[in-house]
């Protein structure tokens, strides 16, 4: 026995490796999807409601019940509000927005790439990117009036002046990110400024400009009701305020809800292009 127990042991064998039970993988859990937990908190959120509105903890003028704004909203379909119905109210605000967004993209993008390639560009851009990024929309609004009128100008104008700080900031990180290696590499096979600039530099930063964008259209929803104050006659913004000047809550509460699910619609949209043009960005 001794001797067999030194061979065994010399050659590493364990006679009582045979009579171990071979380990269990370890049991997950089933997790619960997160959208489900989601879809479960906003039943739950109009449950509560529904309950507040039928036990009137609150007057009907303020909080009316979901179901009256659920008709609010099909009677804005079908007749609209203001002369308008709730399709032009969505055309004419979808359009003030893409539009500023197209301005703030074309004016910062460039600009996040002087600022981000050159210390000429940092020191001139810089200070009014700051000067532009605490300033609420209301606070530059008269003036933008003096300047441009009350007409489409003018709101277009203000709500890319709100987008264009996180364009700009976003652009000059995502080219401060830029790997040496790849320009070094790009130059050493004769590249050209112009051409590091286009096939490397902003390749690399593009990741980084749409989630300047995808922060910029969230700016541009909160700036529209702001914008829309001006002289309009169509919008979501001019709608609820419309509607809040009679009192009429279930109005306020359906536009709401609109310029929400629309935003949402717009980030799931964002999103997916940010996911086809920078696959890399979303694997990480």
């Amino acid at each position: 026995m001794t001797l067999t127990t030194d061979l065994n042991q010399s050659y590493g064998y364990d006679a009582t490796a045979e009579r171990r039970e071979p380990e269990r993988p370890p049991v997950r859990r089933r997790q619960v999807p997160v959208w489900l937990i989601s879809l479960l908190t906003v039943i739950s959120l109009l449950l509560i409601w529904a309950a507040a509105a039928s036990a009137e903890l609150v007057s009907p003028v303020f909080l009316p019940s979901p179901a009256v704004v659920a008709s609010s909203l099909w009677n804005l379909v079908t007749v609209g509000f203001v002369d308008s119905t709730l399709a032009q109210h969505v055309l004419a605000s979808l359009g003030r927005v893409l539009g500023a967004l197209g301005v703030a993209v074309l004016i910062g993008v460039p600009a996040g790439l002087a600022i981000g390639t050159s210390r000429i560009g940092r020191g001139i851009l810089d200070p009014i990117v700051e000067f532009l990024r605490p300033l609420p929309p209301l606070a530059y609004l008269p003036l933008i009036i003096i300047w441009f009128g009350i007409g489409e100008v003018s709101k277009m104008t203000v709500i890319a002046l709100s987008m264009l700080p996180s364009i700009v900031i976003s652009t000059a990180a995502g080219v401060r990110s830029v790997p040496k290696d790849h320009i070094n590499a790009a130059r050493a096979f004769g590249a050209t400024r112009r051409q590091v600039t286009l096939h490397v530099v902003l390749p690399s930063a593009l990741a980084s400009i749409l989630t300047g964008t995808r922060i910029a259209l969230g700016t541009g929803w909160s700036t529209l009701v702001a914008a829309e104050l001006v002289a309009a006659t169509r919008g979501l913004g001019f709608m609820i305020q419309s509607a809040a000047q009679f009192l009429v809550t279930d109005v306020v509460i359906a536009g709401i809800a609109v310029i929400a699910l629309i935003a949402i619609l717009l980030e799931i949209a964002a999103r997916a292009l940010e996911k086809w043009l920078a696959p890399w960005a979303s694997a990480r």
